[in-house]
């Protein structure tokens, strides 16, 4: 079996168990929540490039969920009730130990009215780039919503959100940056963390948010469940993106 994750905090073993370093930190974890076998259930080499930093082993499994909006939802009611269907369509083979990580996000942006218009994976160039107009110079909100999956217990669902201002990119910039085919499987046709394109001008909340994986967030729930993470999240993350935050303090006290 293949496991990803780079925590030197941890042993792996053939039966997928793994054990805490920390004898005094293990200790007080409760028996049946201990050597917890970590799914991650995407394909997306974001999230999985952020779970890394964790310090975690994980295994990864892609979920076969179809991912269209229904009528009349909302962004945020879209990215939970898809991430909930994500964690719970990979199997686990019987371990009762098991915890299933997945994760949706899509970028919600008003053009004037009341409501928020979901902005998805475009389904072409000509959309990726209409999408990247529109976004131009404007503020626009992103949400992720991890779940958190406990074969035994039940899943918990939690939506981010972070608001972001784009830059007056050119049209050229927009051009160049499709023809690199990088905006074709991403929500909103970008990625914040371009080092050629860079289309934000300004974040106001969790950058590994609008990567795809509010990390902070995800590392709470996951030592709640029993698995300590390896590495200091908020350093690591803040070393990985580049971008000092500001909001890690309060994330984890919660």
């Amino acid at each position: 079996m293949e496991f990803y994750g780079r925590g030197t905090e941890w042993r792996h073993s053939l039966d997928s168990a793994t054990s805490y370093r920390n004898p005094a930190l293990y200790a007080t974890i409760p028996l049946e929540m201990r050597n917890r076998h970590l799914i991650l259930a995407s394909r997306s080499p974001r999230r999985r490039e952020l779970l890394e930093l964790l310090g975690l082993p994980f295994e990864i499994r892609t979920p076969d969920v179809i991912e269209i909006p229904r009528a009349n939802e909302t962004p945020r009611e879209l990215v939970a009730r898809l991430s909930r269907a994500k964690a719970h369509a990979v199997a686990v083979d019987g371990r009762p130990s098991a915890l299933v990580l997945a994760c949706d996000t899509t970028v919600s942006l008003h053009d004037g009215g009341a409501s928020e218009q979901t902005l998805g994976k475009p389904r072409g160039a000509a959309e990726a780039r209409a999408m990247l107009r529109r976004l131009r110079g404007r503020s626009h909100v992103v949400y992720s919503a991890p779940t958190t999956r406990d074969v035994a217990r039940g899943s918990i669902t939690n939506v981010v959100t972070t608001r972001l201002t784009m830059r007056p990119y050119t049209d050229e910039e927009i051009d160049a940056y499709v023809a690199s085919g990088d905006p074709m499987d991403k929500a909103g046709s970008y990625a914040i963390q371009h080092r050629g394109f860079r289309p934000v001008a300004e974040v106001e909340g969790c950058y590994a948010n609008v990567m795809g994986l509010p990390l902070c967030h995800v590392a709470r729930h996951l030592l709640r469940l029993g698995l300590e993470p390896g590495a200091d999240v908020p350093k690591a993350c803040q070393a990985h993106t580049g971008f000092a935050c500001r909001v890690y303090e309060q994330i984890v006290r919660s």
